[in-house]
């Protein structure tokens, strides 16, 4: 098949203005130069096309050759995905070796040479509809990924072979009313497009992270979205790779969209040496990692997060959880603002595209859980996005309109972060609208006094906040015993509590069950100590407590028993009723 080629026009950095395709459609790719570097036509105005490109443009001339493709930007999506490293166009960097550095390097993204183990579950004869199952692979010991029928193709099974082939081999045939269609274990899918599903479901079960701040405080269901910004240094790369490593989602995909090489690298270097909490294997053998950084294209850059989501629909049409990290919107925010300012278009707040609160909704609006196209199975998709402001600016464009559409704002506060108080979520300023759907969960897996601790918890907190004020203002000795002791609870549930060490075993991940437990005995403590200051006893006799020590040391306990809080629970009781 022949297409169109044309010329460039003008180069003004990432984008290129071409002429001499009249048919070309928006969002085509194209190729652009004598080395056939990948483009994407993002506006079409009187003939001529505005055209960003995925490679450095250093080299390319006025007239040199635009050829088209005929189709938009897709991914492949199939076996191989997983322990994978791409860029932000699906290029497997792990397998570019001495060619890294080069513009031109054309490598399919799923490798043709591994010949993988097929096992069929359809059988010939059965009518087929897109979504269902027609086989699996052990893609990785952790994983067993299903090969489905891919959307827009449906009929009946008339062929179907076991054993071992590559990706791009035909495993199956499905005959139709015009001509029989071949599957492959893999596919295509254009990235910019959301992938269908039967219908969306309400999440009703919690992406647990093991961070206590997170779990107890501002949760995040499994389908839902959430927001991390904060200023440099606050530790935003630090929670996504903290949840990254614990979460209970089947699959990770970890999108590094636009950050600074040394993150990243830290991302590529400990990852693969991670292991996975649950079976102790590898964590990358559930990870794919999409690795953009800040000194590549920016036109990558822009196209790296919808490669990073659209690897996650995949997973989650399977019926798995999916959880997806996005580090950081802030840096795709930028590719989107350069672009569209050599574009000429006319710019919104703080020079940011008049279309960036519809594009931040739209791949937010991605997220959820779903009945899949088979109707049997369901799968969720979370979506977790850092954002980077300017001095930690919350009223910088990129934040506010993430919080239109996100459900969850983990505020991060640098005056936390230079305290050494990790993760440095600030408890004042952040929220989560899922309380009403996390609260069956939590009655029915916890008990009913979970959400009230909850409650609880942050009255303390935000009463704390007031009360040192007051105590700056006129000093400790005009509060009373109950408001003095209230300080002290609060700073237990801060210190002993929220603050959570990453680089310790059995402090870095803390089960559900544990963390109702843990704050569970302060509040304990808390109530049985303002019943003792009624009774006549002195604040320095409560402080005097050895249980105290016991209380503040309870994250260090062995994370495989619940005796010791047994334990503690019944000492705290003791310590109030033996005096």
């Amino acid at each position: 098949m022949r297409y169109e080629k044309g010329k460039i026009e003008k180069i003004s950095g990432p984008l290129v203005e071409a002429s001499g395709l009249p048919s070309v459609r928006m969002f085509e790719v194209v190729k652009v130069g004598e080395e056939n570097l990948l483009g994407e036509v993002v506006r079409i105005r009187e003939g001529i096309l505005s055209i960003q490109v995925y490679k450095e443009t250093r080299g390319l001339k006025v007239g040199d050759p635009v050829i088209r493709t005929g189709g938009p930007m897709t991914v492949e999506l199939g076996p191989g995905l997983l322990g994978a490293i791409f860029d932000g166009i699906q290029v497997p960097l792990l397998r570019m070796e001495d060619n890294f550095i080069a513009r031109n390097v054309s490598l399919p993204s799923l490798d043709r040479e591994i010949l993988w183990d097929f096992e069929p579950v359809a059988k010939v004869g059965d009518s087929l509809e897109p979504g269902d199952l027609i086989g699996v692979v052990e893609e990785t010991p952790l994983v067993l990924h299903r090969i489905m029928v891919p959307p827009g193709i449906s009929g009946t099974l008339s062929d179907i072979r076991k054993g071992k082939y590559s990706v791009a081999e035909p495993i199956a045939q499905i005959s139709q009313e015009q001509e029989p269609v071949d599957l492959r274990m893999f596919h295509t899918w254009p990235v910019r497009q959301p992938r269908p599903y039967k219908r969306k479901l309400v999440p009703n079960v919690p992406l647990v992270t093991g961070q206590r701040v997170i779990d107890t405080l501002f949760p995040i269901m499994k389908g839902g979205t959430a927001c991390i910004p904060g200023p440099f240094g606050s530790g935003k790369t630090v929670v996504l790779q903290q949840i990254a490593k614990w979460t209970d989602s089947k699959i990770v995909i970890y999108v590094g969209c636009g950050e600074r090489g040394n993150e990243m690298a830290d991302v590529l270097i400990e990852f693969p040496s991670l292991q996975d909490p649950e079976s102790g294997r590898p964590l990358m053998e559930r990870t794919t990692l999409v690795a953009n950084t800040s000194n590549m294209p920016v036109a990558a850059r822009e196209a790296s997060i919808y490669t990073g989501i659209t690897i996650a629909e995949y997973f989650r049409d399977m019926g798995f959880s999916v959880a997806l990290m996005a580090d950081s919107t802030s840096r795709w925010a930028e590719a989107l603002r350069e672009i569209s300012g050599r574009m000429e278009e006319m710019p919104g707040e703080e020079g940011y595209p008049a279309y960036l609160g519809t594009r931040l909704a739209a791949f937010y609006e991605r997220a959820g859980r779903i009945e899949c196209l088979d109707g049997k199975t369901e799968g969720a998709l979370s979506i977790i996005g850092a954002v980077s402001p300017p001095g930690g600016d919350l009223t910088d464009p990129v934040v506010q309109m993430t919080l239109r559409v996100v459900k969850v704002f983990w505020g991060l506060d640098d005056q936390l972060a230079f305290q050494r108080h990790f993760p440095a979520i600030n408890w004042l300023t952040s929220y989560s609208l899922y309380q009403d759907n996390i609260r069956p969960f939590l009655e029915e897996n916890l008990g009913t006094g979970a959400s009230l601790q909850r409650k609880e918890a942050l009255m303390l907190l935000e009463r704390e906040s007031e009360l040192n004020e007051i105590v700056r203002l006129i000093g400790m000795e005009t509060l009373s015993q109950e408001d003095r002791l209230l300080l002290a609870t609060a700073k237990s549930i801060r210190e002993d509590f929220l603050h959570q060490s990453a680089f310790d075993q059995r402090d870095a991940y803390t089960t559900l069950s544990r963390q109702h437990k843990m704050l569970g005995a302060i509040l304990l403590f808390h109530q049985l100590a303002l019943s003792a200051l009624t009774e006549g006893w002195s604040l320095e006799k409560i402080f005097s407590l050895e249980v105290r020590e016991k209380i503040a040391g309870m994250h260090y306990f062995s994370p495989d028993s619940d005796e010791e809080f047994e334990l503690l629970v019944q000492e705290i009781k003791d310590s109030f009723t033996s005096m």
